[in-house]
């Protein structure tokens, strides 16, 4: 039997719309995945833990990896920057596993345009403007410039919902993590383009 090769979900939506709550909810649900943890150079915070939530490396760092081409997307967000590393990515596929991004629109299009036909997109957003505001100030963990800024940044976001697969709104938790299980499990069935081509050759050949 032939290896079946892993695929990718990218995730993505404002600061605040409750993406890892939801992935958290959904993780015993989906197999075997392998979730991509970002490499940044912003500071860590109260709470976080290298390796588990970012890699923390220097802005010196970070470019030479650039220069290198390590990265499979990247992107200079508030001042700091954010990548996926190539190298554990390829290594999850490799394995066969469902690999998560939780990345914005522009490592979307930076990883479609490398992995498109083994990727499934999701946006995810609260159902309001004025909701995610309120959650972003009730999270406590950003001054209110930065609140500002994400709210600016997620404007923007929502203008291009329609570069993605599937549109989530988190207006219940529980609504919200059923659906995207299922978004997960049946992007599990994407096959990539050249195995496609293999079949349709074989299937004539027979």
């Amino acid at each position: 039997m032939k290896k079946k090769n892993g695929v990718v979900l990218v995730l993505s939506g404002p600061s605040g719309a409750g993406k890892s709550s939801l992935i958290n909810k959904i993780s015993d649900e989906i197999g075997d995945y392998y979730f991509s943890i970002s490499t940044t150079t912003r500071p860590i915070r109260d709470g976080e833990v290298e390796g588990v939530h970012y890699h923390f490396v220097t802005q010196e760092e970070f470019k030479k990896d650039i220069e290198e081409n390590h990265f499979l997307e990247y992107a200079l967000v508030h001042g700091n920057y954010y990548g996926t590393s190539v190298k554990p990515v390829r290594e999850a596929l490799d394995e066969g596993k469902l690999v998560i991004f939780d990345i914005d629109v522009q490592g979307n299009t930076a990883v479609n345009n490398r992995l498109g036909d083994i990727t499934t997109s999701v946006f995810i957003t609260p159902p309001t403007l004025e909701e995610l505001e309120k959650r972003l100030k009730n999270r406590s963990t950003d001054s209110e410039e930065v609140i500002h800024k994400r709210i600016r940044m997620a404007k923007r976001e929502v203008q291009r919902i329609s570069e993605y697969d599937f549109l989530v709104i988190n207006d219940d938790l529980d609504e919200a993590a059923q659906k995207l299980k299922q978004i997960a499990l049946t992007a599990k069935f994407k096959i990539p383009i050249h195995e496609i081509n293999e079949f349709v050759q074989q299937w004539e050949e027979i």
